[in-house]
C-alpha cells in the first residue's frame, strides 16, 4: 500500500526540492529520506497567463495504513499499488508445442509478443517481410530523398512498425486496472526511452529513439534465444492436426485424431511464395493495418471477416508558435514544450470530423508501401522541434460509403484515394493551402507556413483525391 497524492500544483519552473517539499506537506512528512514515484504530470492552463504542472504523486511510507489516519487532506488516499506480471508458466515440454512459436510482425505487438515468449524460455521466431531497423532506416531515407519505393520495407513494413516512423505517442483512454500500460511503458524505458514517459499526460518517444529502442528489444529476445527472420513475408498457411505423443497409444493414428484425443494445430507455412518453409504448432498474426496482401490471403483461407467504419483525411500543418500561443497563452514565458491539441466537430451532415495522430513540432512524412499509390503519415523527433504541427483532420466514413459489397471493400476504397493522390501529386506528396482547398484551386505559392515535409512534395488540388462530400465536411470543421 501507498499514499497518493493527487491534484499537487506547482509552477512550471519549479525545482525538484520544491516538489519534494509539496509532498511532505501533503503527507506531512519530516525532513529525511523520501521515497516517491510521478504517476502522472500534467498542464493546467486553463487561466492563463497562469499556468501549473498537476501530479499525481505514489508515496511510500512504513504502515501507511497507519499513517493515513493523521492526514487530514481528501487529496491523500491509501491505495494498493499493482504491478503487472505476465502469466509465464515457462516451456512445459509440452508435446502438443514441439515447434518454437511464430510471430509474423515485428511491430510493438510482434515485438511484445516475442519479448515475453523469449523471456518464459519459449524462443520464438519473428517472421517480418522487411529490413533491419538500421537497414530499413536508410532505404526510406532513400526514399524520401528519390522516390523509389521499396514495397517490402519502408514506413509502414519493416522492424518496428510503421510506429518506428512516428512519433511514438503512448497515451490512450483505456483503462489500466492491471497495470499493463505501466509494465509496457517500463520496457519501453529499460530499452532506451526516456523515464519521461512513464509520467507525462502525453508521453512520447519520438522517431530517433525509437530505433534504439526497437534494435534494444530485439537484441534481448536473440539473446534469450529467439529468432528474427527478415525478408520473410508470409504468403500462405496450410495446417494439419498432429496427435501428441504422450497420448500415442493406437496404432491407428488417424482414428486417435478423429476421436479427438489431445490433437494440436500443426501449421505448414509458406514464406515468399515458398511451401512447407516453416512449421509451428502457434502462429501469432501482428501484421498491423498495412498487409493488404496478406488479409486477403486470409480471406481466400476462410478466416472470416466484416467490413467496419474508419476515416480518412489530409495532414494539417500550422505553426508550432501559434500553437503553443493558443494552448499556454503569448505571455507565457516557460519553457513547456511544443504544445499539442485536439479538435472534434460534428457536421450538419452527421459524420463526425477530428483531428488524429498529432505531431507537435513535426513532420508529415511520404508513408507508402505500394507502387502507384501515396499516402501521408506525421512523425516527430524526440526533440519534436520542428516549425510546424501537424495533424491527421480526417471524416468518418462507413461500409456504405464504399459500397462495400466484400469484406475487404475498405481497403480498395483506401488504394483508390491512394492512386487519386498519387496522381495528384505526380508521385510526390500533394499540398495545398487550405484558402485554396476551399476554392477549388491549385495552389501556386506558400503562404506564412512552409512545408515541413520528410519526402518531396509538389503543389495539387486535394479536392480532386476524396469523394465531394467528405471534402465539404472537411471545409465546413
Amino acid at each position: 500500500m501507498v499514499l497518493r497524492i493527487s491534484e499537487l500544483k506547482l509552477h512550471p519552473d519549479h525545482t525538484k526540492a520544491e516538489l519534494e517539499r509539496e509532498i511532505r506537506k501533503a503527507v506531512h512528512l519530516p525532513e529525511g529520506a523520501l521515497e516517491y514515484e510521478i504517476l502522472r504530470q500534467s498542464i493546467d492552463a486553463r487561466k492563463k497567463p497562469e499556468l501549473f504542472y498537476v501530479y499525481t504523486v505514489d508515496v511510500t511510507v512504513k504502515h501507511p495504513e497507519k499513517w493515513i489516519k493523521k492526514i487530514r487532506n481528501k487529496k491523500v488516499s491509501l491505495v494498493e499499488k499493482k504491478e503487472y506480471h505476465f502469466p509465464c508458466r515457462g516451456n512445459s515440454g509440452d508435446s502438443c508445442g514441439a515447434y518454437p512459436p511464430v510471430i509474423v510482425g515485428s511491430g510493438p505487438a510482434g515485438l511484445f509478443c516475442a519479448l515475453m515468449l523469449a523471456r518464459c524460455g519459449m524462443k520464438p521466431i519473428v517472421l517480418e517481410r522487411g529490413e533491419p531497423v538500421d537497414q530499413r532506416v536508410e532505404t526510406v531515407r532513400h526514399f524520401w530523398e528519390t522516390g523509389a519505393l521499396n514495397p517490402e520495407s519502408n514506413v509502414q513494413f519493416g522492424e518496428g512498425g510503421a510506429g518506428t516512423f512516428s512519433d511514438g505517442k503512448l497515451n490512450t483512454t483505456i483503462k489500466d486496472p492491471e497495470g499493463k500500460i505501466r509494465f509496457v511503458l517500463k520496457e519501453f524505458v529499460k530499452a532506451g526511452a526516456s523515464d519521461s514517459i512513464l509520467y507525462h499526460h502525453k508521453p512520447h518517444i519520438g522517431t530517433d529513439v525509437l530505433v534504439e529502442v526497437v534494435r534494444t528489444i530485439r537484441n534481448e529476445i536473440i539473446a534469450r534465444g529467439g529468432e528474427f527472420r527478415f525478408g520473410s513475408c508470409l504468403t500462405g498457411i496450410g495446417t494439419d492436426m498432429v496427435l501428441c505423443q504422450d497420448d500415442r497409444t493406437s496404432q491407428d493414428e488417424e482414428a486417435d485424431i478423429s476421436a479427438g484425443k489431445n490433437c494440436a494445430a500443426r501449421y505448414h507455412l509458406e514464406i515468399n511464395g515458398q511451401k512447407d518453409v516453416l512449421l509451428t504448432n502457434h502462429l501469432v498474426l501482428a501484421l498491423g493495418h498495412s498487409a493488404r496482401d496478406t488479409f486477403q490471403m486470409l480471406y481466400d483461407m476462410g478466416l472470416p471477416m466484416q467490413a467496419k467504419s474508419f476515416a480518412v483525411g489530409f495532414r494539417m500543418e500550422h505553426s508550432q508558435q501559434m500553437i503553443n500561443d493558443a494552448m499556454y497563452g503569448k505571455e507565457c514565458t516557460c519553457d513547456m514544450g511544443a504544445a499539442p491539441y485536439k479538435v472534434t466537430y460534428k457536421c450538419g451532415n452527421g459524420r463526425g470530423v477530428y483531428s488524429f495522430c498529432m505531431c507537435p513540432g513535426g513532420y508529415v512524412v511520404n508513408a507508402s508501401s505500394e507502387k502507384g499509390m501515396t499516402a501521408v503519415n506525421g512523425m516527430s523527433y524526440s526533440g519534436r522541434d520542428s516549425a510546424n504541427a501537424n495533424s491527421a483532420i480526417v471524416v468518418t466514413v462507413c461500409p456504405e460509403d464504399y459500397r462495400a459489397n466484400h469484406p475487404l471493400s475498405g481497403i480498395e476504397f483506401q488504394r483508390t484515394l491512394e492512386r487519386a493522390a498519387y496522381e495528384c501529386g505526380n508521385g510526390k506528396i500533394p499540398l495545398q493551402r487550405f484558402e485554396d482547398f476551399c476554392n477549388h484551386k491549385v495552389t501556386d505559392h506558400l503562404g506564412s507556413v512552409k512545408p515541413q515535409c520528410k519526402g518531396q512534395f509538389a503543389f495539387a488540388d486535394l479536392n480532386t483525391i476524396l469523394p465531394d462530400e467528405l471534402n465539404l465536411s472537411l471545409i465546413h470543421i
